[in-house]
């Protein structure tokens, strides 16, 4: 299938970052493999991860990733059709089963399929506990993992702060990780904590090897509290995504009784 979506965007991000002047550094070019299918497996500090998760591999391996994400972000009026253009995977948080089938028959087809195992922001900045499901569709595939560390994304935009997308000379650190090859023994739990030490030591040397440091005490939010920053402990992340959660859930919950009772 013609990839009719994928390039014009690829387009306008090259765009943009020319614009913005930011600075990408790319580190490991040559461990993403040049064919067959992959599970790019990234940290998540912002929300435009995806794009430079996806223009690592690009630029390193002329490759393009299908994002597994909310479905959600399919639903938009805008960014909808561009993410089924460019023939990202929509996931259904109430039945996974369905995205998980689209992304193991992709990687068999041999495409790169990108996941964020955390699922959600790290407001922390640290990794969250990570969900099997990457090792698992790595092992029905047959394919390896590519583990990728972002950092400075989260300057740009993240959860609880606002878009600064005109700040321009952002440092930029994507290091990609040597694929991490399964055997037939490998259980799905191991792997995971295979992967997630990878890349905990890929986000460690991105962020202590970082060229900038906050300017001061109202810019140390994006540093992680463990190298003197502001942002929230793990610890104090997970209260607050938990908060968050029981939030929306009394939402959607108060929305389906009035609902029920307009009928």
């Amino acid at each position: 299938m013609a990839d009719l979506v994928y390039p014009p965007i690829i387009g306008a991000a090259r765009t943009l970052f020319r614009a913005l002047d930011l600075k990408i550094e790319i580190i490991g070019a040559d461990n993403v493999p040049r064919t067959g299918g992959a599970v790019l497996v990234s940290n998540h500090v912002s929300y435009l991860d995806f794009i430079f998760a996806g223009w690592g591999a690009l630029k390193a391996g002329k490759r393009k990733t299908r994002f597994m994400a909310k479905d959600d972000v399919f639903r938009h009026r805008v960014s909808g059709p561009l993410m089924r253009g460019m023939r990202h995977i929509p996931v259904d948080r109430s039945d996974g089963q369905p995205a998980y089938e689209t992304a193991v028959a992709a990687l068999r087809a041999g495409e790169v399929v990108g996941v964020f195992p955390e699922a959600t922001i790290s407001r922390s900045f640290v990794l969250k506990k990570f969900k099997t499901g990457a090792a698992r569709m790595a092992a029905d595939a047959k394919v390896p993992l590519l583990p990728v560390a972002l950092w400075g994304t989260q300057r740009l935009w993240t959860k609880g702060r606002p878009k600064t997308l005109t700040r321009r000379h952002t440092p930029i650190t994507i290091i990609i990780g040597e694929p991490i090859h399964l055997s037939a023994e490998d259980k799905p739990v191991m792997v995971t904590r295979r992967l997630r030490a990878a890349m905990t030591e890929l986000l460690d040397r991105a962020q202590t090897t970082y060229p900038e440091s906050p300017s001061g005490p109202d810019d140390a939010w994006w540093q992680p509290a463990h190298l003197g920053g502001s942002a929230p402990t793990l610890e104090v992340a997970e209260a607050e995504d938990e908060k968050e959660s029981a939030e929306k859930a009394a939402r959607r919950a108060a929305a389906a009784e009035a609902k029920a009772g307009q009928g």
